[in-house]
């Protein structure tokens, strides 16, 4: 019997291996969070699958995602990422990338760390929706605002609430899976066991 999944997991083998193991699933770790946040910024505009499918391209040309490296970019730096074919080669989505980093390190000495920071927005626990189908999903959610509007004012680019929304579902800080996809079930278990546990 075929497992059933949300209704855009279908589409590749690439967007059914990143449901079936990553989307949803709560992050708590600084690099992947920033990662996330850089590729949601990059998809603006464009297909999630474009983003996936240069996914590893970014891992190499951004540093395996180093946030003290990334906020060092020279010019020189910059023009390189503008010959990569590998990323999306925008100058503001690059621009971003930069400044963002240097943001993120200022929230991480403010915070400790930006997961302490970020999953404030829902209260440290992972949001729990039972969305029928993906008609029902919201582009953003008053918690999205919020913290596009936070973001924004701590000098963080590319990150509107629609794309602040795209990566609290990325990162598991809201349930987003429809009640129908097998993985409703287990990312609910698993942000549960992990609240247990803490």
């Amino acid at each position: 019997m075929t497992k059933q999944r949300c209704a855009w997991a279908n589409s590749s083998q690439l967007y059914l291996d990143y449901h079936d193991s990553e989307w949803g699933v709560p992050v708590h770790d600084d690099r992947k969070l920033f990662e996330f946040l850089i590729l949601e910024g990059a998809q603006a505009g464009l297909s999630w699958s474009t983003i996936l499918n240069k996914r590893q391209g970014y891992v190499q040309a951004f540093d395996n995602f180093e946030v003290s490296k990334i906020a060092n970019y020279s010019d020189i730096k910059v023009q390189e990422l503008l010959a990569n074919p590998g990323i999306v080669r925008n100058r503001l989505k690059i621009q971003a990338a930069i400044q963002n980093a240097r943001s993120f390190l200022e929230v991480q000495g403010q915070y400790g760390s930006f997961d302490a920071y970020i999953w404030q927005f829902v209260d440290g626990k992972p949001v729990q929706n039972s969305w029928k189908s993906l008609q029902e999903i919201p582009p953003k959610t008053k918690e999205s605002d919020a913290m596009s509007k936070e973001l924004k004012k701590l000098g963080f680019t590319f990150v509107g609430s629609t794309i602040c929304y795209a990566f609290m579902q990325a990162v598991g800080m809201v349930n987003d899976h429809t009640v129908d996809c097998f993985r409703w079930q287990e990312v609910r278990d698993f942000a549960l066991s992990n609240e247990n546990s803490t």
